[in-house]
């Protein structure tokens, strides 16, 4: 069994929580929470694992021994990665 403990809600936090539960989104408060921890966890876990690509992917290319791009190149490039990005969201 579980620990009771007391929160204290903001007023728009708690209506949306009651909503739910009400609503019948979540059997009860307990379970919303419980998804919602399990949730931040998740994305903790996510944002660590994007933060240790984006690591790996500086440190690789620290130690590329390639010559470095140009300023139009890289200009090019991240106007083909925005599009892409727009592209994906639309399409989602």
């Amino acid at each position: 069994m579980g620990e009771t403990i007391s929160i204290t809600l903001a007023p728009d936090t708690l209506r949306a929580v009651r909503e739910s539960v009400e609503a019948g989104e979540y059997a009860s408060v307990d379970a919303l929470l419980d998804e919602a921890v399990h949730a931040l966890q998740r994305q903790r876990r996510e944002d660590a694992e994007r933060l240790d690509d984006i690591r790996a992917r500086i440190r690789r290319s620290l130690d590329d021994p390639r010559p470095p791009l140009s300023i139009d190149e890289v200009e090019a490039h991240m106007e083909a990665l925005f599009a892409q990005t727009r592209d994906e969201r639309r399409r989602a």
